[in-house]
This record gives C-alpha cells, sequence and structure tokens, in this order.
C-alpha cells in the first residue's frame, strides 16, 4: 500500500514538473530593448557648435547656429580618428544654403527626419561605410543680421532671441566603466 501512495506522489511530482517546465520553455522570449541594445552597439560624438550663414542677394542675410551630436558605430570608430566637425560643417553648409532644407518664411514646415537622414546618408557615403548611426540635432535657430546688430548694442538680458527652428534634447553621454 505504501508502494502504491509513494509512486502515485512521484507521479504526481513528474507531471507537475513536465507540465511547468513545458509552459515555461513555450513562453515568447523577452522582448529586446531596441534603445538599449543602439547604446551598447554605438558611442556618442560631440558636436560643436557650428554657424552657418544664410547667403541672399549677394550678402549675408542671417546666420543657422546648429549643433549636432551622432551615435556612431562604436567596432566601426575604434581607432579611427575622422575630422567629424569639418565634415559636419560642409554637410551643413550642402543641405542649408546649397539645397536650402530651411524655409525661414515658414520654419513649421522643416522636416527634422528628412535633414538627419540627408545627414547620415551624406555623411556615411562620404566616409564609405555606415559608421553614422544617428545624427542627434540638438538645435537649429536662426539670427538674421539685423538681430546680431541689434543685439551688440542691448545689454545682456534684453537680447533678441534667436528664431528657433529645431530645439532638440543634449544626448547625455553613457557612463564610463572603470575597467
Amino acid at each position: 500500500m505504501i508502494k502504491l501512495v509513494i509512486t502515485g506522489l512521484w507521479v504526481c511530482a513528474v507531471s507537475l514538473g513536465a507540465v511547468y517546465f513545458s509552459v515555461k520553455m513555450s513562453a515568447p522570449p523577452p522582448p529586446v530593448d531596441e534603445q538599449q541594445l543602439m547604446k551598447d552597439k554605438s558611442e556618442l560624438v560631440k558636436g560643436e557648435v557650428i554657424n552657418v550663414p544664410v547667403l541672399a542677394n549677394g550678402a549675408v542675410q542671417g546666420y543657422f547656429i546648429t549643433r549636432i551630436s551622432f551615435l556612431m558605430d562604436k567596432a566601426k570608430v575604434k581607432g579611427l580618428h575622422l575630422p567629424m566637425t569639418e565634415m559636419m560643417t560642409d554637410e551643413l553648409f550642402t543641405l542649408l544654403v546649397g539645397n536650402r532644407m530651411v524655409d525661414l518664411s515658414d520654419t513649421k514646415a522643416f522636416d527634422l527626419e528628412s535633414f538627419k537622414t540627408s545627414i547620415k546618408t551624406n555623411l556615411n557615403k562620404k566616409l564609405g561605410e555606415e559608421y553614422v548611426l544617428e545624427p542627434l540635432v540638438e538645435q537649429i535657430d536662426y539670427l538674421s543680421k539685423d538681430d546680431i546688430r541689434a543685439n551688440a548694442d542691448r545689454p545682456q538680458g534684453k537680447q533678441v532671441a534667436p528664431t528657433k527652428i529645431v530645439e532638440g534634447v543634449a544626448p547625455v553621454a553613457a557612463p564610463k566603466s572603470g575597467h
């Protein structure tokens, strides 16, 4: 009689274990955090403030004030020294002055995603590989020549603010590990 009870308990334990493990194995894998995956394979290259003159009628009419940083492929960039500031300045001149992507009369119509895609595509084409994973636009402002002159005569707190075309978020560099 005791052998029969022990055998029954054994069969119940094995059945419960089999059901538990089959349910556990059939569960979908945990979701992949795309942002964390991007952070793990990318490196932040901080951009500098770049001023791009706006030319019209043979004269400077104002300036675009931009700051753009980059998420770059960590594996490809390792040990590579790129003149990113100069390349970015060239690309901004091409897009803002040559292609006139920003219409100053209608700054709300500015297509930020198209602008970022153009920067990424053109810089990767110049570099010959997919180094730039994503451009991070921190700011694009416009300050007219008249506003610059007016600001020179005004005290610090009463100056004319530039026209905000894009106000992004400053990227935060990943903390360096002590290893």
